[in-house]
């Protein structure tokens, strides 16, 4: 990151913080040998990793255990130009200790969709990071023009 691009970059636990005030994020993952992101609920667990909760038969489950993935969170004022967003990259693991599941199905994310059989993904917060934009500041910290539109 530029230290003049208006960028301002969040330390891990602000990032963390971030994270668990975020209702939604996108899980970026490898389907078929190619990019792919899903909007998520998700929520964060003791030790900050990510937790997904999805059906046990999903594509999603099966592409994304063992492996390394990224989550993203963000929010975003389009009027005021400012935003911040937050990167967790780790390796994800569907959780598959039975005392564990049964932990998660009362303190974990709830699906939004209903499944006969759920399972727990956890992401490993193994690499935090985040940039907020204040203000629509760009390049040099001079303010974009106003709108035309």
């Amino acid at each position: 990151m530029h230290p003049d691009d208006g960028f301002r970059e969040l330390g891990r636990q602000e990032c963390l913080d971030r994270l668990g005030q975020a209702p939604i994020g996108r899980i970026v993952h490898t389907q078929n040998a190619l990019p792919a992101v899903l909007p998520v609920n998700f929520s964060l667990d003791a030790r900050s990793a990510v937790l997904l909760r999805t059906s046990a038969d999903s594509e999603l489950a099966r592409s994304i255990d063992g492996v390394v993935v990224a989550f993203e969170v963000d929010a975003v004022d389009a009027v005021a130009h400012s935003g911040w967003s937050v990167v967790v990259t780790g390796h994800a693991k569907v959780v598959d200790d039975p005392d564990e599941h049964d932990h998660l199905t009362r303190t974990g994310p709830r699906s939004w969709v209903a499944s006969p059989q759920d399972v727990f993904i956890r992401i490993a917060s193994e690499l935090v990071t985040g940039r907020e934009l204040v203000d629509g500041r760009t390049m040099q910290g001079v303010q974009p023009p106003p709108e035309t539109r």
